[in-house]
């Protein structure tokens, strides 16, 4: 193993661990992928986070096949075609955070009701259609929720963050369940007045010149 993969396993756990105390997932929920060449790391399946070690990341080729040993995440299909088919992208987060889950069990979009919506990448996130979890149907439905898109939620699951790098990618699913959180706290009030497309490419916009810092500026 080398010293890059050593690094890499140990920053997945890190994060793992991240969001398991900020209550983003619980027990073996959820999961993490990242790029690592021609093949990707991933979370164990059934692992409780507090019992993984660097070993017990699995190594995957594009192909589904496990490189060495290890049973990886249930939902490596997702992770998988998602790191192919957007090689801008090289770091998947997948969580069962309570109010991006509780807004996906409505099977709603989540609409442009604040600004910060554009740290996905465009006016709204997504909510893929329900699939049956570690299929390939629920993957297919992921990928086209997530076209030009940096995150999308998975009605009756949960939500997909991702981004160049985990750090990124831990960042849009901690901003997004947030965001779910403030929504559905508007509506328990009314419904939330949107920004138009306009406003939002203006914002889009914005955030390109940012460059890597994904906590923009403008959002504090």
């Amino acid at each position: 193993m080398s010293i890059t993969s050593t690094t890499l396993r140990a920053q997945i756990i890190q994060a793992c661990q991240q969001l398991e105390v900020a209550g983003l997932n619980r027990g073996t929920s959820g999961n993490i992928s990242c790029r690592e060449g021609d093949q990707f790391l991933i979370t164990p399946s059934g692992v409780p986070t507090a019992q993984m070690q660097p070993a017990s990341i699995v190594t995957m080729n594009f192909e589904g096949q496990v490189i060495g040993s290890g049973k990886p995440s249930s939902e490596w299909h997702f992770h998988s075609d998602l790191l192919r088919h957007r090689p801008e992208l090289n770091a998947i987060v997948h969580t069962h955070s309570p109010s991006a889950t509780a807004l996906a069990c409505l099977r709603e979009d989540l609409p442009a009701f604040h600004y910060m919506i554009a740290i996905a990448g465009g006016d709204s996130i997504r909510c893929a259609p329900y699939a049956l979890f570690g299929t390939q149907t629920l993957s297919d439905y992921a990928v086209t929720a997530m076209q030009d898109r940096k995150a999308c939620l998975l009605a009756n699951h949960g939500l997909i963050a991702a981004g160049r790098d985990l750090d990124e990618a831990m960042a849009v699913a901690i901003e997004i369940e947030s965001l779910c959180q403030q929504y559905l706290l508007a509506r328990q009030h009314g419904q939330p007045v949107l920004l138009s497309t306009e406003e939002m490419q203006a914002v889009i916009e914005r955030f390109k010149n940012y460059g890597r810092n994904v906590n923009s500026p403008e959002k504090n």
